[in-house]
């Protein structure tokens, strides 16, 4: 039997000022060929899974906390108990809004990796508006490398 225990992964901090932890897929102990599935913690006031798109599909269930998702030309609020369906190729993001924590869990398939991670890391990610889709109006912006002072 192989368990993951959340409790002690350190995990990968992002440029866009969230925590990604693998508990299937990814650096975890447990891999599955179909799906994958994380815990990532979205700082308050402004951290981000910046806009992006993959091939896979994927769901963002709001286990913590409130912000704003992106979906394609969308924009609206989500709260704690809300899950949103990501159809493959669209463009999304999830900002935090709020003043605490927010916590989300993801789920993607077919399993693999992702390349908005290593973009992100690697400050290479593509910019909205310029060399993939704009963000839709009245959308936080998209972070691409950390921000100087990120309380503001």
């Amino acid at each position: 039997m192989i368990i993951a225990d959340l409790n002690q992964m350190q995990g990968r901090t992002f440029p866009a000022r969230r925590l990604t932890r693998n508990l299937v897929g990814g650096a975890s102990p447990i891999q599955a060929e179909n799906f994958a599935l994380g815990v990532v913690v979205l700082e308050p006031n402004g951290g981000q899974v910046p806009w992006h798109n993959q091939e896979q599909e994927e769901v963002y269930f709001i286990a913590e906390g409130e912000g704003e998702i992106c979906l394609g030309e969308e924009r609206q609020s989500i709260k704690k108990g809300q899950a949103v369906s990501i159809p493959s190729g669209v463009f999304h993001q999830l900002t935090n809004t709020g003043s605490e924590p927010m916590t989300m869990i993801y789920c993607y398939g077919p399993a693999g990796d992702v390349a908005h991670w290593r973009q992100e890391l690697d400050g290479t990610l593509p910019k909205a508006g310029i060399d993939v889709p704009a963000l839709p109006d009245g959308a936080a912006p998209q972070c691409t490398e950390k921000p100087n002072n990120p309380t503001t």
